[in-house]
């Protein structure tokens, strides 16, 4: 008999982290929309990764922002939101473009869920390598990843 898994991930992060492009590519096609302009995303969007004897779903998720326009304000509880339906969290950063007061508001988020949380450093080819090590640095002494 074979053990089926499966699972929730909510991918998360700071607007134009690339959390739409990292869906696309783990699905094998594109079924976000991408662009250099924040904030495309505007609900969440489902993308089904099928294995043998599992399946995978991911939440892509608008970007997570302090913001006070009434349509940001409900992009970002969408975004929110969706921590609570997912098994796994994963924190997109773009280390390229740090955006301080987001990844405040996100870490503030993160601390009132259960779910285990993953970080993943977006765009570091951007990066020089030192500037990479202070990086993990800087984000293992915020949160327990």
């Amino acid at each position: 008999m074979t053990v089926f898994k499966s699972g929730f991930i909510a991918i998360s992060g700071a607007p134009n982290a690339g959390k739409s492009t990292l869906l696309n590519r783990m699905i094998g096609q594109k079924i976000s929309i991408t662009s250099r302009k924040p904030q495309t995303t505007r609900n969440r969007i489902l993308g089904v990764v099928h294995g043998p004897s599992s399946q995978i779903v991911f939440i892509d998720t608008p970007g997570i922002h302090n913001t006070k326009s009434p349509l940001n304000v409900r992009m970002v509880d969408v975004a929110i939101s969706a921590f609570g339906d997912a098994d796994l969290i994963l924190v997109l950063v773009d280390a390229s473009r740090p955006d301080p007061a987001s990844e405040e508001l996100i870490i503030r988020q993160l601390g009132k869920q259960n779910q285990p949380v993953i970080l993943a450093l977006n765009k570091i080819d951007l990066v020089k390598k030192p500037v990479i090590l202070e990086i993990i640095d800087k984000w293992a002494g915020i949160f327990l990843f």
